[in-house]
């Protein structure tokens, strides 16, 4: 049957929308919480393109469809949705903030925005409050020193769930992965006057990595009529 021929026809450019062959590829990504941006050329290319039908499509399931400041899009359930929602853990929330100040530093443009498991842990145990650090790490053993290898494991599950919201990309099978501007996502509070990097970076010292807007869509049950059927290949690094 066709979607205009029904009781009540969708707008035109909404049918359209729908009916594109990347639609049910889009609309899986953006309900399991994914971002997408410009490095997804022909995904980002038919959000741009029928912005205005998907988000009246989402709106009807109170959800917004957002379109951040740097272009990439995700969607944000509002207060009365009635559906189910995930929150990023306070490393999770950590590792994007400092993957944002990777992001924002001089060292990408030279590295195209690539670096290395190895740079990651760096930085954060770097930038990081050890006492923070340790209560993340530590929390149930009660430990006082830092297990380093504990940590590192604990950094690449959260950059395997931030892989899957799209903020960064895995390179071939060895320890690199890309940046992607989505991890803007995790900068709401350095679109001001001052140095990016400098407020990213007194965020990630006093502890205030927090998601802004933090809710994500739960997949299980943000449209109980469709699966999330998300590649979930891991990101396996290696130092």
């Amino acid at each position: 049957m066709s979607l205009i021929n029904t009781e009540f026809p969708l707008p035109m450019r909404l049918a359209e929308a729908i009916a594109n062959p990347l639609f049910p590829r889009i609309d899986t990504a953006l309900r399991s919480g994914r971002h997408i941006s410009a490095d997804e050329f022909e995904q980002h290319s038919v959000l741009v393109d029928y912005h205005l039908e998907f988000e009246l499509f989402y709106g009807r399931y109170q959800v917004e469809l957002i379109k951040a400041p740097e272009g990439f899009f995700y969607l944000r359930p509002r207060p009365s949705a009635d559906i189910g929602t995930t929150v990023l853990s306070e490393l999770d929330m950590l590792v994007g903030k400092v993957l944002c100040y990777l992001y924002l530093s001089p060292e990408r443009l030279a590295s195209e925005g690539v670096f290395a498991m190895a740079e990651l842990q760096e930085e954060i145990l770097t930038l990081a409050d050890e006492k923070l650090l340790l209560r993340m790490v530590n929390s149930r053993s009660g430990g006082t020193d830092l297990d380093k290898k504990k940590l590192l494991e604990k950094i690449r599950t959260s950059l395997r769930r931030l892989r899957r919201l799209g903020m960064v990309t895995a390179l071939g099978n060895g320890d690199k992965f890309k940046v992607n501007e989505s991890v803007f996502r995790f900068a709401a509070d350095v679109r001001s006057d001052e140095d990016p990097r400098a407020v990213q970076l007194r965020m990630i010292q006093e502890g205030e990595a927090i998601f802004h807007d933090d809710e994500l869509p739960s997949s299980e049950s943000l449209f109980e009529d469709v699966e999330a059927d998300l590649d979930e290949e891991q990101l396996d690094l290696e130092v």
